[in-house]
């Protein structure tokens, strides 16, 4: 007798969000992570304009193509010096901004 799978639900990443959103501390947590995910958005978008691979500008920050690997995947909390060593790898400035 062959077993018949049951058909998987499709659920939107919209209401993925949703879901999580109502979970009681999530966005506490989301929102104290954003800065971390604007810093990588922001070196990836650098990274592909000048169209450098991981290598390169692990070669021209001192560190390893892993490294950028993590850092990119967001598996790291990069240091403002590690993060300092990658804008000018990329010929980019850094800044830092506090807002209220």
């Amino acid at each position: 007798m062959v077993k018949k799978e049951a058909k998987k639900e499709f659920v939107s990443f919209t209401e993925v969000k949703r879901q999580m959103f109502a979970r009681r501390g999530f966005k506490a947590v989301y929102d104290a992570l954003g800065p971390k995910y604007a810093l990588i958005n922001a070196m990836l978008d650098a990274r592909n304009k000048k169209g450098m691979t991981q290598a390169e500008i692990a070669r021209r920050a001192g560190t390893t193509q892993s490294a950028i690997a993590r850092f990119e995947a967001g598996h790291t909390n990069p240091t403002l010096e590690f993060a300092s060593r990658l804008s000018h790898a990329l010929g980019a400035k850094l800044e830092i901004r506090l807002a209220k």
